[in-house]
């Protein structure tokens, strides 16, 4: 499944790299093969993008139905069956699914893969052809090679990082969760940046380019949202 879409990704991005050097002159510190890499990222997260938006539509129903959630579990926590009864009706009565919130990330993650497996090795998935390994060698910016790790801990992993970062804190940002919850979601928020940092320190820089593009594309996506979700509130007072 994920070579099938690997060659379809690669394929983009095949495409967008010889768009990109038909036209002008090749940069020494901006090769054609990043330059295609942040295009591709950029499409690839606008076709990823109505998955993305009913995501977060799911998450926000969520946490519109959190008070009710509660409600029913209090009162029917020493009757399990009842519970779950209650809650069946009161998700059937405001139709929502949930398990909505689980089947955008499920399409997402094998296609991800996938992305990830094209930017791991070009030469089979985008080039296929070893011969044109000097166009994947290329500088970008400050990466002498992005087949390889980025040899400075504060350019890609670092980026990575607090993208990551900045991401995560966004998205929970409107969310309204119990203390418990809330402490939960503290320690993510520095634990999986912190896995980011190291995996990006071993991971082709390509992919990190990859990651922080795609991590600025939702930081934008999400403070959109979060600014319309805002004057929704006001409205609403």
């Amino acid at each position: 499944m994920t070579s099938f879409l690997g060659n379809i990704l690669g394929s983009l991005l095949k495409f967008i790299f010889d768009m990109v050097s038909s036209i002008g002159t090749e940069s020494e510190f901006i090769s054609y093969y990043g330059i295609a890499i942040v295009l591709t990222t950029i499409v690839f997260k606008f076709i990823l993008l109505p998955i993305s938006l009913h995501q977060s539509k799911s998450t926000k129903k969520m946490n519109e139905l959190q008070p009710k959630i509660k409600e029913i579990q209090n009162k029917y926590k020493n009757d399990p069956q009842t519970q779950q009864a209650k809650m069946m009706e009161m998700y059937k009565e405001h139709n929502y699914n949930p398990a909505s919130g689980c089947l955008p990330l499920l399409i997402q993650f094998p296609i991800i893969i996938a992305f990830f497996n094209v930017l791991r090795d070009p030469v089979r998935f985008v080039f296929k052809d070893p011969s044109i390994y000097e166009a994947i060698s290329k500088s970008f910016l400050w990466i002498p090679n992005l087949e390889q790790p980025d040899p400075y801990l504060w350019g890609l992993p670092l980026l990575a990082a607090l993208t990551t970062f900045l991401q995560s804190r966004l998205m929970t940002s409107n969310v309204e969760a119990n203390p418990q919850a809330e402490s939960t979601q503290k320690i993510m928020n520095i634990f999986l940046p912190a896995m980011i940092f190291m995996a990006a320190r071993s991971f082709a820089a390509g992919i990190g380019v990859y990651w922080v593009i795609g991590n600025i594309f939702q930081i934008i996506q999400q403070l959109i949202s979060n600014r319309s979700l805002g004057k929704i509130k006001e409205e609403t007072r």
